[in-house]
């Protein structure tokens, strides 16, 4: 039997220059998060392990959630930040390598201004010279960015990607084209792997219901099956819609109709094995 793993979540001390994202309609997000408030989250939602993702884009804060990490037997592993498309990478990512958590990095490419940074050549030495690491890669993107990461991926044929919140689809407006098409396309790449995470904010916060969701959700699943989908919350930024709970409650009423093994994998086989996570049962 597999721990249920939460693939992703954040973790912050919040300062307002540092998190400029959080506009003035996400202030329940304007706080800290720290270890003891995703312990309760987890505890209540009944499960025993996490991945803390990167929320800004700095060397400081990938080291402050390994140190978090390294202490904790809650959190299994972290996708960090480091300078992929600099000169300088090579050597941070040797220092960063020293740290067993360390399972990933992420770029927060869906807000860069150039809507094909994904296909930079520096970018892409970077990734190249991330692949000796076995770290896994996760793409950050927004639904436009697909055909970009399509080919981005196919540079990289052996690099493990774990592409974070579906691509982002438009939920709210209840589009569905180009996003399905395109990730059917990518789900065809057997490198590439999905969290299901970060899907209620993409639908209307205050009155979102699971069936908003089902057409994405059915994509998903249809397009990369149960061995490479893993559950995430997104949380703190869940918080925007919904609790943890009631996030972890609607993914597993989805995937409910799957075999208890196919769930299992689901809600932390595919994480612990992508990740390779140290597992406590």
């Amino acid at each position: 039997m597999h721990e249920c793993i939460d693939a992703h979540h954040h973790l912050w001390r919040y300062r307002r220059e540092d998190y400029p994202w959080i506009a003035p309609d996400m202030g329940v997000l304007a706080r800290d998060f720290l270890l003891d408030d995703l312990q309760c989250e987890l505890a209540r939602s009944a499960v025993h392990g996490s991945i803390a993702v990167q929320a800004r884009q700095t060397l400081d804060e990938t080291n402050w959630l390994l140190d978090l990490a390294q202490d904790s037997a809650l959190i299994r592993g972290v996708v960090g930040w480091a300078p992929i498309a600099g000169p300088e990478f090579p050597a941070v990512l040797e220092a960063l390598l020293d740290f067993a958590k360390l399972k990933g990095l992420r770029h927060v490419i869906q807000d860069e201004p150039n809507s094909e940074f994904i296909l930079r050549p520096d970018f892409n030495a970077g990734i190249a010279h991330m692949k000796q690491s076995s770290l896994v890669y996760d793409i950050l993107i927004f639904e436009r960015h697909l055909p970009a990461a399509i080919s981005f991926v196919d540079r990289h044929p052996t690099q493990v990607f774990v592409l974070d919140h579906l691509a982002k689809p438009r939920i709210r407006d209840r589009q569905l084209e180009p996003w399905r098409s395109n990730m059917r396309e990518l789900a065809r790449r057997e490198n590439v792997y999905c969290k299901l995470s970060g899907l209620i904010t993409e639908a209307d916060w205050a009155q979102w219901q699971p069936a908003d969701l089902q057409p994405y959700l059915d994509c998903a699943l249809d397009s990369f099956g149960p061995k490479r989908l893993m559950a995430g919350s997104d949380w703190p930024v869940c918080l925007l819609a919904a609790t943890h709970q009631a996030w972890f409650s609607t993914l597993q009423d989805f995937i409910k109709p799957l075999s208890t093994s196919e769930q299992e994998m689901i809600l932390g086989g595919v994480a612990t094995d992508v990740y390779s996570l140290h597992r406590n049962v």
